[in-house]
């Protein structure tokens, strides 16, 4: 069976920077594959446009512009916040407002986004809400593990919600966010690309 719309699919892969041989940002176990539901809209686009067609057992080994994964880095996502937002109940936690760590945040539609702390002065703190591997190219090696038709029940996980939709390179253990790796496709816990 290939590998298109509507298909479960599970896969191992590597996933790299600067190259096939670059430093390793993610990377799947035999045991915690990604597992996904093709063409549903959890994946980035080019990475579904580059698994198309693949059969299981097959080996993929591809390469995802900036452009074509998310996007360049934009600077006008880097903002100031006053600081008294993140007081709870009159105090802020220092352990989880300092430089470097990713904050789990809400925009004013109620749209959940991750922010990484810059900087942090007496009034404000400055944060970076581009995706962490905004201007970065994505180098994938894997192999594709088993294709079969989707549940009607992982159908409509796929299609209703869940999941943090914050794509490939989300939720590494050294990037922390997204639950550290716990989130996948459907918020299940498959994590990975589709997190």
């Amino acid at each position: 069976m290939e590998i298109s719309r509507n298909k479960y699919v599970t896969l191992s892969y590597v996933l790299r920077l600067k190259g096939f041989e670059g430093e390793i940002v993610e990377e799947t176990s035999e045991d915690k594959p990604l597992e996904f539901v093709f063409g549903t809209g959890r994946m980035l686009q080019m990475f579904e446009e580059k698994l198309d067609g693949l059969k299981a057992g097959e080996e993929f080994s591809f390469k995802l512009t900036a452009d074509e994964a998310y996007g360049q880095v934009n600077e006008e996502a880097k903002v100031e916040i006053p600081k008294n937002i993140f007081e709870v109940e009159g105090k802020i936690d220092e352990d989880l407002i300092k430089v470097g760590n990713m904050v789990p945040m809400q925009d004013a539609q109620g749209n959940r986004l991750n922010g990484i702390v810059l900087d942090i002065t007496d009034e404000s703190v400055k944060m970076d809400f581009n995706h962490p591997l905004a201007g970065d190219d994505l180098y994938f090696a894997g192999s594709v593990k088993e294709v079969r038709e989707a549940t009607e029940n992982e159908l409509v996980a796929a299609v209703g919600g869940g999941g943090c939709g914050s794509g490939c390179g989300c939720g590494t253990e050294e990037q922390a966010g997204c639950e550290s790796g716990a989130c996948g496709p459907d918020g299940s816990g498959s994590g990975g690309c589709g997190c």
